[in-house]
């Protein structure tokens, strides 16, 4: 049997946040952070991790991904085949 012309596992077509981060920064020239990251997986209906280091706040202010960054990390996903 040829393992080549398999489908891809789900684990081979989830990239980390660093590959992402690293991707976007080559073709884009942008830096982007795990949350604007996983904002955009959240709005993609994509798995993302708890988060553990919640604020402790009431009230805080969590920053929301500019448009720019947003698509970059959008055809990040495209690329990396998650979406």
């Amino acid at each position: 049997m040829n393992l080549d012309v398999l489908d891809l596992t789900v684990a081979e077509s989830k990239a980390t946040y660093d590959e992402i981060k690293a991707y976007v920064l080559e073709k884009h020239g942008l830096k982007v952070s795990s949350l604007y990251i996983s904002q955009v997986k959240r709005k993609c209906g994509l798995d993302v991790g708890q988060n553990y280091n919640l604020s402790k706040k009431e009230n805080a202010k969590v920053p929301q991904c500019p448009p720019e960054k947003e698509a970059a990390i959008m055809e990040a996903l495209k690329h990396f085949q998650m979406i």
